[in-house]
């Protein structure tokens, strides 16, 4: 495999092909993002490079046998590459692209937008049906807690609105958090009207802020979304704590069992003391956020598997997120779009 810089001032022409759109056997020449870049050491001695590429659409990994070093320099995390490659799909580990040649992607000869992740749905909609959901809330103390924390204002929504909601099952992509935490919400919102003995309003804003660490727990390097400082050191859920907790102290009057309850909806949201949470769950409320929030980073892990697949497959692979292999069924639809030859 060759690993060679392009001159700057020539625009190659590639295939404008979203990766998921490739069959077993077809030959690709794209400009992709290099989502990670991994030196492992191979049973018989030696190293090799793992690198895992993709666009809007996915991503899939490839392997650097030989001569890696060139390839180590030229594939940073968050760069755009140009992959002349095969998509294969292998019957073990699925879909995987058998790596040709490794060359710099010329200015010009990509759209970013449309090599980095991102939700299906616009941001500015979901900021719109996440203040129709907020201004539902009732209780003049959540409503100015969700003000101080989510007010379109503060500094804390700019970050809430971009952050990713994980580093890699869920939602790892710029609006992911404000994505998650609305579906969780909504879903919360929906299920206090079928179960009884639900404080809504205190659900939902609890739902709307039970990942609000994230913010400080995470943070993004070159498009490369890894743990801060903060992260590491203290975790997302201490730090989500602590937001919340201060934002009250600043409400006059916010009455002290009310401000218990939210906050041990942040602390108890992974559900178990060996998931994270210091508390497990002791409310309706707490446990209901704590289900939906569940449900809803398990399917936004179905929506990761699924733009990895390979064309015409039901099964996934393992997946540690899951716990097993996802099923999708049969799927319907155009058929693959052939790569330029």
């Amino acid at each position: 495999m060759r690993t060679v810089p392009l001159p700057s001032e020539t625009v190659p022409t590639v295939a404008d092909v979203p990766l998921s759109q490739y069959s077993d056997g077809e030959e690709l020449d794209e400009v992709l993002l290099v989502r990670s870049a991994e030196l492992r050491d191979k049973k018989a001695g030696g190293s090799f490079l793992r690198l895992t590429l993709g666009d809007r659409s996915g991503a899939l990994t490839g392997m650097v046998w030989d001569n890696y070093e060139a390839a180590l320099e030229l594939c940073k995390p968050g760069k755009p590459v140009r992959v002349r490659a095969r998509y294969e799909v292998h019957p073990k580990f699925g879909p995987q692209l058998k790596l040709h040649d490794l060359l710099e992607a010329a200015d010009g000869s990509y759209d970013l937008a449309e090599l980095s992740d991102g939700p299906p749905r616009d941001a500015q909609a979901m900021e719109s049906d996440l203040r129709e959901l907020a201004a539902t809330v009732q209780d003049s103390y959540l409503q100015q807690l969700l003000e101080k924390i989510l007010g379109p204002d503060t500094e804390t929504w700019q970050r809430y609105r971009e952050a990713p909601a994980a580093k890699h099952f869920h939602q790892a992509y710029p609006h992911g958090l404000l994505e998650h935490s609305l579906t969780v919400a909504q879903a919360v919102s929906a299920s206090s009207a079928i179960f009884p003995g639900i404080n809504r309003d205190l659900a939902v804003t609890g739902a709307l802020l039970h990942d609000i660490g994230k913010l400080q727990a995470y943070g993004e390097v070159d498009g490369i979304i890894d743990l801060t400082d903060a992260g590491r050191l203290q975790g997302e859920i201490p730090l989500g704590y602590a937001l919340v907790r201060d934002r009250i102290a600043e409400i006059e009057g916010f009455p002290p069992e009310l401000a218990a309850e939210v906050t041990h909806i942040v602390l108890s949201h992974h559900g178990s003391l060996e998931h994270g949470s210091p508390v497990v769950p002791a409310t309706r409320e707490a446990t209901l956020v704590h289900m939906m929030d569940n449900l809803g980073g398990r399917l936004g892990s179905f929506d990761r598997i699924e733009k990895e697949l390979a064309p015409g497959a039901q099964w996934s692979s393992f997946d540690r997120a899951i716990g097993g292999g996802a099923y999708f069924g049969p799927r319907g639809g155009e058929e693959p779009r052939r790569a330029a030859a």
